[in-house]
Parts: structure tokens; C-alpha cells; sequence
């Protein structure tokens, strides 16, 4: 069994312009997020084999091969991160391909490995990925903060930008009821897996909540869901990058 992380890197973004080539750190972001997923592969004793960036033009490749991944130059045309590197997946050999979005600069590299995990020990679920305990009625009801539901036995039963378990039986409409979750932005596939549903048609649930994973939910598949204590931010506004170019600031003591 192995597994390549896949990155998907696209130019233009709608909220924060040519993000992952911001370099305010002496690098650009996107290289911040290739150095987490080369950590992920060091740490994981030979399962991952490689680091992909799937770019839609040659500065992101550049960037990329300069953190020290592999690059793959890309249709710019994609609709989708799933899109972009299922055009990698079809020249790939890898068993599991972990789908880990470019603007996640300080994803825990053991949080990658653990949703790779989670298909290498169930040979059945098609997908996989995390989520976190949602600490606040404001995360609760902000529909950019995706939620999820899980089965008893770890499995995907709905996500929505709606907040889901809603309250009810008496309780506070104001708390976030126990074991709410939130969905991070991070998948593993199965090769096959991941080649099929970027050929599906798109579900109607799924264009009604702007959800891809729905796609899957929608055909039957099995999404197994582990959780993690918590998750730090990904960067979709020059806020956030501000906030992340402080960090990196405060950590390295300038």
C-alpha cells in the first residue's frame, strides 16, 4: 500500500488575490503547505511515497520544486481542486491519494497521515476525512464552517453549511450541541476512487449546498471520518494571512 499527497494550486482566487504566492515570510505560502506535507511523508517510514503539486501555471510549479515537491503542470481550465488532481491521479500508481488544500499552511502532518490511515485500515470506504469539535455558537452557525455528521462507527451521514445536530428537546437554542463537528477540508481516495467520482455527474444535493461531497454521499459511497482534537486556519482573506504571517513571526522570534 502507498499514498501520494496531492496538492491542487490554482493562481486566481476570488477572496485573496494570487494568495499562494504571497511570500510576506520569505517564502510563499504555498510552499509553507508543500514543507507540511514533505514533513508528513518523512514521518510516515516509507507509506507516503510522494508530494505533487498539481499547478495551473508555472510560478506555482516553480514555488513547489523550490519547497522541494514534485509539480505537475495542470489544464487551467479545472472547476475544481478534485478536478485538477484527478488529471494527476491517471498517471499515478499510488493506492491512496490524500487531496490536501494548497492554503493550509500549518495542517499538522500527522492529521495528513492519519486521513490516509483511515482507508489503509478499511478496505472498504472509498473515502475518508477529518473533522473537529466545534467550540462555539458562532462556528456552529456560520455556514463557511462546514459541518458533519458521523455514524456510530465513524462514517459520513450528512454534511451541511447548516448547523447540524440542530437543537432541540429543551435545550438552549444558543448552545452547540454535544458532539457537533466541523468538517475540515482535507481527503483521502482510493486511486480508482477518485478517478470515478470526478466523472459522476453532480448531485442535486450537492449543488444545492455547494458541497462535493455530497457527490459521494449521494452515490452510496462510504466517507470515513476520524476526529482530531483541533485544526488551525486555512488563509482565505489578507486577514487571515496577516494573522498567519504573525505566527510565523512570533514563532521564529522577530
Amino acid at each position: 500500500m502507498s499514498v501520494a499527497i496531492l496538492i491542487p494550486a490554482r493562481l486566481e482566487s476570488t477572496r485573496l488575490a494570487r494568495k499562494l504566492l504571497l511570500d510576506a515570510t520569505g517564502k510563499p505560502l504555498l510552499a509553507h503547505t508543500a514543507e507540511r506535507a514533505l514533513e508528513a511523508r518523512r514521518a510516515s517510514n516509507g507509506l507516503v511515497t510522494r508530494v505533487v503539486v498539481c499547478a495551473d501555471c508555472e510560478a506555482l510549479a516553480e514555488a513547489a520544486r523550490a519547497a522541494g515537491a514534485e509539480a505537475v503542470l495542470t489544464r487551467p481550465g479545472h472547476a475544481s481542486g478534485t478536478d485538477r488532481i484527478a488529471e494527476v491521479a491517471a498517471g499515478l500508481e499510488e493506492d491512496v491519494l490524500v487531496d490536501l488544500q494548497a492554503d493550509e499552511p500549518e495542517i499538522d502532518p500527522a492529521h495528513v497521515l492519519a486521513c490516509a490511515r483511515l482507508l489503509i485500515e478499511d478496505a472498504d470506504a472509498q473515502m475518508a476525512t477529518l473533522a473537529t469539535p466545534i467550540a462555539s455558537r458562532e462556528e456552529f452557525l456560520d455556514p463557511a464552517a462546514v459541518k458533519v455528521v458521523r455514524s456510530d462507527s465513524g462514517d459520513a451521514l450528512r454534511f451541511s453549511r447548516a448547523p447540524i445536530p440542530p437543537p432541540r428537546d429543551g435545550c438552549d437554542p444558543c448552545d452547540v450541541p454535544a458532539g457537533a463537528l466541523r468538517h475540515l477540508g482535507i481527503y483521502a481516495y482510493r486511486r480508482e476512487a477518485l478517478l470515478a467520482f470526478a466523472s459522476m455527474p453532480r448531485a442535486a444535493l450537492e449543488e444545492a449546498e455547494k458541497l462535493e461531497q455530497l457527490r459521494a454521499l449521494a452515490a452510496g459511497w462510504r466517507i470515513r471520518v476520524a476526529v482530531v482534537d483541533a485544526a488551525p486556519p486555512g488563509i482565505d482573506t489578507e486577514e487571515d494571512y496577516r494573522a498567519f504571517v504573525a505566527r510565523r513571526r512570533a514563532a521564529e522570534g522577530g
